[in-house]
C-alpha cells in the first residue's frame, strides 16, 4: 500500500504527534509499505533535505505559530500537493493534522478521488480556552467537524473521547491508542548517581513531570501541587524535564525543583527511571505519551481520569487517577501518595505489566486495518457495481 502521511510536524520536533508519526512510519515501513510525506519546511537550516524511508517527500512554506515560535505551520498547497499525486498516486492519505497545509491535501485528495483518513491528535477546543479566546472553541469545532466527517475516517486515541466527539456529531470515528518502546524503557535503568545529583538516595522520593512547559498543560496545578507534595515531605526532590514558553515562570515559582530542559530519549528514560513517583495534571492531550512512558518505567502516576489515564490506569490497582478537573482531588492524592513508599512502589510494578500490553506493532495493524478498509469503502463509492 502507497500511504501518503500529511503533517505540520515530524520529528525531530519534539511533541505527541511527531513521536507518533514516527513510531508509526517505522513499522508501516517494516511491513514493505510504500510512505510519502508531505510538511513544512523544517525551522533548522542544516536539517537533512530528505527524511529516510519516504518513497516521496514534498515539503511546503510554513511559518511560526504567533506566540509559540517552536510549533510551526505548514502553508496551503493545493496545487503542489495535486502534482505530486497525478505523478505518484497514493492509495490512501494520512492526515495528521487539520491546520492549512491539511485542508490543501484534503481538498486535493477530493479532487482527485483519493480516499481520506484523518487523526485526532490535538484537543483545539480545549486550547481555545488555555489562551484565551474560549469564544472561538464552538465555531472551531463546527470547521473540524466539516473537516474530519469528509474523510473516510477519523482516528480517535480513546473510547472516553470517541464517544464525545460522536456525541457533538462527528462521524466514521475509529480508535486507535498508542504505544511504547518497550527497548528503551525499563526500570533497570535506574541511577543512583542521577538520583545523587537531585539530591536524592534510596530514601528519599523523586517526583518526575515530563512535558511541554506551555499554558494549555495546567501548569499552575502542577505548580500547586509540588508546593504541598514539598510541604508533607520537605526532603523530596522534584525533577521537570521539558520546556516551553512558560519554563521561567516555572523555574521562579519552584526555586527547588531540577529543570531539564528537553534531553535525548535514552537521558529521558534514565530519568524515568530513576524517579518514583509522575506527577501529570494536563487535559489538554488526547492521548498523552509520557502517561504510559512512565508505567512502563515503573512509576506510580498520578493523573486526571482523562486520555491514556483513563484507558490503562485502574486506580489504585496500577497508579492513581481523580476526576477530570477535580484539582483538589488531584493535589490530595499527590500528597498523601508521597508519603507512602511501599504503596507507591507497588503501584509502579503493576503500572509496568500494564504498560507493556501497549505495543507499536499492534498498533501499526489496527492502522494499516482502518486505511485498507476506508480504501475498499472508497473504492465501493467510485464503482459500486464492482467494475
Amino acid at each position: 500500500m502507497r500511504i501518503c502521511l500529511v503533517s505540520e510536524t515530524w520529528s525531530p520536533e519534539i511533541n505527541g504527534v511527531a513521536h507518533t508519526l514516527a513510531q508509526l512510519s517505522r513499522e508501516l515501513l517494516a511491513r514493505g509499505a510504500l510512505l510519502q510525506l508531505i510538511r513544512p519546511h523544517p525551522a533548522d537550516a542544516d536539517a537533512p533535505r530528505h527524511t529516510p524511508g519516504m518513497q516521496a517527500e514534498l515539503r511546503v512554506r510554513g511559518m511560526a505559530m504567533p506566540g509559540y515560535r517552536a510549533v510551526r505551520i505548514g502553508l496551503p498547497a493545493t496545487r503542489r500537493i495535486e502534482r505530486l499525486w497525478q505523478k505518484q498516486r497514493p492509495d490512501v492519505v494520512y492526515l495528521a493534522t487539520q491546520g492549512p497545509l491539511g485542508w490543501s491535501a484534503r481538498r486535493a485528495a477530493i479532487r482527485l478521488a483519493i480516499p481520506v483518513v484523518a487523526g485526532w491528535h490535538t484537543n483545539f477546543d480545549h486550547y481555545c480556552g488555555d489562551y484565551g479566546v474560549p469564544w472561538l472553541a464552538p465555531a472551531l469545532m463546527r470547521t473540524l467537524r466539516h473537516f474530519h466527517n469528509g474523510c473516510q475516517a477519523t482516528l480517535i486515541p480513546t473510547r472516553q473521547q470517541a464517544g464525545e466527539l460522536s456525541r457533538q456529531g462527528f462521524q466514521r470515528l475509529e480508535v486507535m491508542g498508542r504505544g511504547i518502546d518497550h527497548q528503551r524503557l525499563d526500570p533497570t535503568l535506574r541511577c543512583a548517581k542521577l538520583r545523587r545529583s537531585w539530591g536524592a538516595d534510596e530514601h528519599r522520593p523523586v517526583v518526575l513531570h515530563v512535558g511541554r512547559l506551555a499554558a494549555e498543560k495546567n501548569l499552575t496545578l502542577l505548580r500547586e501541587t509540588l508546593h504541598a507534595m514539598r510541604s508533607a515531605h520537605p526532603d523530596m526532590a522534584q525533577v521537570i524535564v521539558g520546556d516551553g514558553p512558560a519554563r521561567r515562570s516555572l523555574e521562579k515559582a519552584l526555586p527547588d525543583a531540577h529543570f531539564t530542559g528537553f534531553i535525548s530519549p535514552e537521558a529521558l528514560a534514565q530519568h524515568y527511571a530513576s524517579a518514583d513517583l509522575f506527577l501529570f495534571p494536563s487535559l489538554s492531550e488526547t492521548w498523552g505519551n509520557v502517561v504510559p512512558e512512565a508505567m512502563a518505567s515503573g512509576l506510580a502516576v498520578v493523573a486526571y481520569r482523562h486520555a491514556a489515564a483513563a484507558e490503562l490506569i485502574d486506580s489504585g490497582v496500577n497508579g492513581v487517577t481523580v476526576p477530570a478537573g477535580d484539582a483538589e482531588a488531584f493535589r490530595e492524592a499527590a500528597v498523601t501518595l508521597c508519603q507512602q513508599p511501599a504503596h507507591y512502589a507497588r503501584l509502579g510494578r503493576a503500572a509496568r505489566r500494564r504498560a507493556l500490553c501497549c505495543r507499536w506493532p499492534a498498533i501499526a495493524d489496527r492502522f494499516l486495518s482502518v486505511l485498507e478498509q476506508s480504501r475498499e469503502a472508497a473504492d465501493a463509492t467510485t464503482h459500486p457495481c464492482g467494475i
